[in-house]
């Protein structure tokens, strides 16, 4: 097992529990619509346009939506089996999918919960940490380039990932894990943040992620 692996047994787990109907981070998503993103994601290469190109993301959402009215059970089981053969995830799964089921899980276990209350992050092994790593770095660099202030990630034990955006310096420090969701957009995060107040509050306040 992966460790991607393992994160997607551990997200199809948590969403077996909280049934359909629960909230998610991802803005007028319940669980049922999130795992019919990731369902129609790998099973559907023709919607793969349409998650970051807005003239294509009508076809992607039409798709997700008629997979989102299937049976619940039907759609967790092919969340649970992975990338089919014919699909272009099935050899980089490994790699492409690590970040696309952390972040979502988190989306799952924090949905509903305010964006500025605190939260205890649950704990990740040190090889989950270590790898997540890479996707905060890759990400940060894209989702930061227009930040408001010149946003410097670090890691709790003074590892400094990356520097991305311009103005005056923020840094922001947690895991590894809470790092990747701060580049992704995602709250209420269990990051510090350093640097001039308004600089902060900006930073706090931009739209990060796709």
């Amino acid at each position: 097992m992966t460790l991607a692996q393992d994160e997607r047994a551990a997200l199809v787990d948590t969403l077996r529990s909280v049934g359909p109907d629960a909230p998610t981070l991802c803005e007028g998503w319940t669980t049922r619509d999130l795992v019919a993103h990731l369902v129609v994601r790998e099973r559907r290469p023709d919607t793969g346009p349409g998650i970051m190109i807005k003239q294509f993301a009508g076809h992607t959402e039409r798709v997700r939506a008629d997979a989102a009215a299937g049976s619940w059970q039907v759609l967790l089981d092919q969340l649970a089996s992975g990338p089919p053969t014919f699909s272009p995830f099935k050899l980089v799964d490994r790699w492409a999918n690590l970040a696309e089921m952390f972040v979502h899980h988190e989306d799952v276990l924090r949905g509903g919960t305010p964006r500025d209350a605190p939260w205890t992050p649950r704990p990740l092994s040190a090889d989950m940490q270590e790898a997540l790593l890479t996707p905060a770095k890759s990400m940060a660099k894209l989702t930061l380039k227009g930040s408001p202030a010149s946003v410097t990630l670090t890691t709790t034990d003074g590892r400094e990932l990356v520097t991305s955006g311009s103005g005056k310096p923020v840094v922001v420090t947690g895991t590894a894990g809470e790092l990747v969701l701060f580049a992704f957009g995602r709250a209420p995060l269990d990051v510090t943040y350093e640097g001039d107040g308004d600089s902060v509050s900006a930073v706090m306040s931009a739209k990060r992620g796709f």
